[in-house]
């Protein structure tokens, strides 16, 4: 069960709400982008970044000098969301045109991962998830580049997520108009590669096994 805490308390589209954590872990494994919010002297500020899951953490990474990252570094509060879009629901009247979507909001505060060994695992995990095997065949990241880098985490211990995938909820009086009602899905496809020059004879390698159904089949 998800944690139940004033901040995730879902007010809006109650029956949206799910508690099954694998949920939450779906949908923070196929976005993959965060978007993260900051008060900064200016304002709030809120900035997408890629995100990734290790077991019940969430990790997010970025230069030494970037405001973002240092203002994360300082453990204040901070809330991450990811959204997954899934389609628009068409109603047979304007107001009850609604959407599917499966999203997640994430309260915590980060900390720096300081070990340098446990940087480049989670770095490298990151690579894995997008492209099963491929650290077995890159360059992986030197010292230098790994004292550049800041890694952060925040635990996934405070967490609500919500799915809309119900169909459409037309009033009763609005059934017999002669409208066409129903979803209009979107689905992401992954692939296929493009390569980049100069590769020569190199065989392509095959991700298919990252993406399921979302892999492009030809």
């Amino acid at each position: 069960m998800l944690s139940t805490t004033k901040r995730t308390e879902i007010n809006k589209g109650q029956h949206k709400a799910v508690f099954d954590p694998d949920q939450l872990d779906a949908i923070i494994d196929e976005s993959l982008i965060a978007h993260i919010a900051i008060t900064t002297e200016s304002g709030p500020v809120i900035i997408p970044m890629l995100a990734w899951r290790v077991d019940r953490h969430i990790y997010v990474h970025g230069a030494n000098n970037s405001r973002l990252m240092h203002n994360l570094s300082k453990g204040e509060p901070s809330c991450l969301t990811f959204t997954l879009f899934d389609g628009w629901v068409l109603a047979r009247s304007a107001f009850h045109h609604s959407a599917h979507y499966r999203s997640a909001v994430i309260f915590g505060t980060f900390e720096r991962v300081e070990d340098k060994q446990e940087k480049d695992q989670v770095l490298n995990h990151f690579i894995e998830h997008i492209a099963p095997g491929r650290t077995d065949h890159v360059r992986l990241s030197s010292d230098k580049e790994l004292a550049a880098t800041m890694v952060l985490r925040i635990p996934l211990t405070e967490a609500s997520v919500k799915i809309s995938c119900s169909g459409v909820n037309d009033d009763k009086s609005d059934l017999e108009r002669p409208v066409w009602a129903g979803v209009l899905p979107y689905r992401t496809v992954v692939g296929p590669l493009e390569p980049a020059d100069g590769l020569g004879d190199l065989p392509e390698p095959d991700y298919s096994t990252a993406y399921g159904d979302r892999w492009h089949r030809s």
